[in-house]
């Protein structure tokens, strides 16, 4: 009650207080008192000897470093426990500079909380990386074992492994499995190649680069048949004049030096004029030679290889082919055989030019076209083939573009 004084509780809240004290004080001529502790805490970040903790022997002489700092040692005195500021000047300079000091502070804060904030996540993304890594690691080795598992003893079956179904690899592998499919299809050919006799692995590298170009392009390319290659030789494909073919081909091995036969075939050739004469292709590994075989195979035409530049063939199954050379002076001719007649030797002539070609590290150019493009003498000309029915034997005529191939239909 206000009208009640209490005179033991208003000693006892004036000392609580510390009214006496704050008395004292300001008679003394202090504004401002404190323990050193607690301004130590308040105001450490002004000094660098008292940031972030000081290593003086005591908090007071902490403090002492801090105002001596500020340059405020005449304003203030130091008592056993507490720091005394007389004017409230010095106190406010001290807020001011503390202010300051808290902004630079705080920026320190965030820098060292972003920085924490950053090395945790660089080291939950490297956990990650390794978690994928090891797992990628884990998938390799689980297609590498499960490649191993399937293809275990391929060697000693029948097919080699051709049956043998390949698993799915990770994306990480596909380029790997494309490069191991082609190693594993070169062993497999290779194992395949042993059991041919070496004399018809000649044959096989022309059959194979006859595929390498045709396949797709072409009805039929003669595969399931053997290749002879000289047909001329021949008494089958040709009875009559095999006898007088042989000696022409022995005197142009003693005048070219060729070494081998790589097709010779009986054909039906065009020239510029329109004219149609029945011809004979004989192709060595130096020349390409035209002749006439009514005359006993007198060589009308010699052709260096060097001077061929690439094929062109049609892609039905008619025996056309286009020999292109440097100069433009395109040979147009029709394969045709006499026993057994229509058999497709295109195939073989293409695959026995491109492997030679090969052989020499030489690119032959093969185009499979209908019509096919061709030149004579400089003349751009086409030649397109069509199917007659009462057409006996393959025959070329002339049209405006060029020259029309008529062969025996079916």
């Amino acid at each position: 009650s206000p009208q009640i004084f209490d005179d033991e509780r208003c000693r006892h809240q004036v000392e609580y207080l510390g009214l006496l004290e704050n008395v004292r004080v300001r008679r003394a001529g202090f504004a401002f008192r404190q323990t050193y502790e607690k301004f130590l805490h308040r105001y450490k970040m002004i000094s660098e000897f008292t940031w972030p903790n000081h290593d003086l022997p005591s908090d007071k002489e902490a403090v002492k470093k801090l105002i001596e700092r500020c340059g405020f040692q005449d304003d203030v005195a130091y008592g056993k426990s507490k720091i005394f500021i007389r004017t409230p000047r010095t106190l406010f300079t001290l807020e001011e500079l503390r202010a300051q000091m808290l902004v630079r502070v705080v920026l320190f804060l965030q820098k060292v909380w972003r920085g924490t904030l950053a090395r945790m996540r660089y080291k939950r993304t490297k956990a990650a990386l390794t978690i994928i890594r090891y797992y990628r690691r884990y998938k390799v080795k689980s297609y590498i074992h499960e490649v191993a598992r399937r293809f275990h003893g391929v060697k000693n079956m029948r097919d080699y492994g051709k049956h043998v179904k390949w698993p799915t690899p990770p994306k990480v592998l596909r380029r790997f499995e494309e490069a191991l499919q082609s190693i594993f299809n070169r062993w497999r050919a290779s194992q395949l190649i042993k059991t041919i006799p070496a004399s018809d692995l000649p044959q096989v590298r022309a059959k194979v680069a006859a595929m390498e170009m045709l396949k797709g392009q072409r009805a039929d390319l003669g595969l399931q048949r053997a290749w002879e290659g000289n047909y001329l030789a021949s008494k089958p494909d040709t009875p009559q004049t095999s006898g007088t073919f042989v000696p022409v081909a022995n005197e142009l091995k003693r005048k070219d030096k060729y070494m081998n036969v790589l097709f010779s075939c009986h054909v039906r050739k065009v020239n510029r004029f329109s004219k149609v004469e029945d011809r004979a292709i004989f192709v060595t590994d130096r020349h390409l030679y035209k002749m006439d075989p009514t005359k006993q195979y007198k060589v009308m035409k010699t052709i260096p290889l060097y001077n061929l530049t690439g094929l062109s063939v049609s892609n039905g199954k008619d025996q056309l082919v286009v020999f292109h050379t440097k100069d433009n002076k395109d040979l147009i001719v029709c394969l045709f055989s006499k026993q057994p007649t229509h058999e497709s030797r295109i195939g073989e002539l293409v695959g026995v030019l491109v492997n030679h070609f090969k052989s020499e590290k030489r690119h032959l150019q093969v185009n499979v076209t209908n019509p096919v493009q061709c030149s004579l003498h400089g003349k751009k000309c086409t030649v397109s083939v069509e199917t007659r029915l009462n057409q006996p034997q393959p025959d070329f005529t002339k049209n405006r573009s060029g020259f029309i191939l008529s062969v025996p239909g079916n």
